[in-house]
């Protein structure tokens, strides 16, 4: 099939990442689904952008800690194409600076809803359109972890990096259980990456901080993972399931 045909879905793709991410796949041909949970005007930006560049792209707005928002994500996409190609796992928050010994239940609960039950619901979603074994033509899920998820993150974001440690396990535990069946699961795992999520954790500085002690003296940027992502996506890593790709700089 023509990569023009094929349709993929981001979570989280209004910013960061995620954006980028929809930006080189719609250059790449594909039709886009551009999930968003609050920021509508940066996702109808995105739209447009890659609309004027003669690609179809639509915003759906879901939690994807919520499972009912999870469940009208994919529907919109049945409504407006008719199928499934890939779905790349972006959605995730980081919460502020803290040790373990000082976080709440409430934290935790957020921090794994959303970055761990959010990212295999999706995936769920996407395997009953995708699998041969349900009708599908297969395709490709590519989550987005992190390098702290081998770091551990102590003293800043134990939680997060145990969020993205499930995320290496679900990659590899999903991959296996639906090789036969035409779908391929990877994950990237991004280092320190000049993005907003910083900001979001009350570390806007973050990057210029610690820029000097990264094996690159630099962080990464979002295209540099973007790349990493489309290659996982695709028919090139045709034979490339259950893998996980470093996208650090060396960290």
């Amino acid at each position: 099939m023509s990569v023009v045909q094929k349709v993929l879905l981001v979570t989280g793709g209004s910013r960061g990442i995620g954006a980028a991410v929809c930006r080189l796949a719609a250059k790449a041909g594909y039709r886009i689904a551009v999930n968003y949970v609050s920021n509508r005007n940066a996702a109808d930006a995105l739209v447009a952008e890659i609309e004027a560049a003669g690609v179809e792209a639509f915003t759906v707005k879901g939690d994807v800690g919520v499972e009912a928002d999870v469940l009208g994500m994919f529907e919109a996409v049945d409504r407006r194409f008719g199928r499934l190609d890939g779905l790349v796992n972006n959605a995730g928050i980081v919460d502020v600076k803290a040790r373990v010994d000082e976080m709440s239940a409430a934290r935790l609960e957020r921090m794994m809803r959303i970055n761990v039950i959010g990212s295999i619901l999706c995936a769920r979603e996407a395997v009953r359109r995708m699998s041969t074994l349900r009708g599908g033509t297969g395709g490709a899920i590519v989550n987005i972890s992190s390098v702290a998820a081998v770091l551990g993150a102590p003293g800043f974001y134990v939680d997060y990096a145990a969020s993205k440690g499930a995320i290496d396990s679900f990659t590899v535990g999903l991959a296996r259980e639906v090789v036969e069946e035409g779908v391929r699961v990877n994950a990237v795992r991004p280092g320190i990456i000049e993005t907003e999520i910083h900001a979001s954790g009350g570390l806007p500085d973050r990057v210029a901080q610690i820029k000097e002690m990264l094996p690159m003296k630099r962080a990464g940027t979002a295209d540099e993972v973007a790349h990493a992502v489309l290659y996982l996506l695709s028919d090139e890593a045709s034979y490339t399931t259950g893998a996980i790709l470093n996208v650090s700089g060396g960290r």
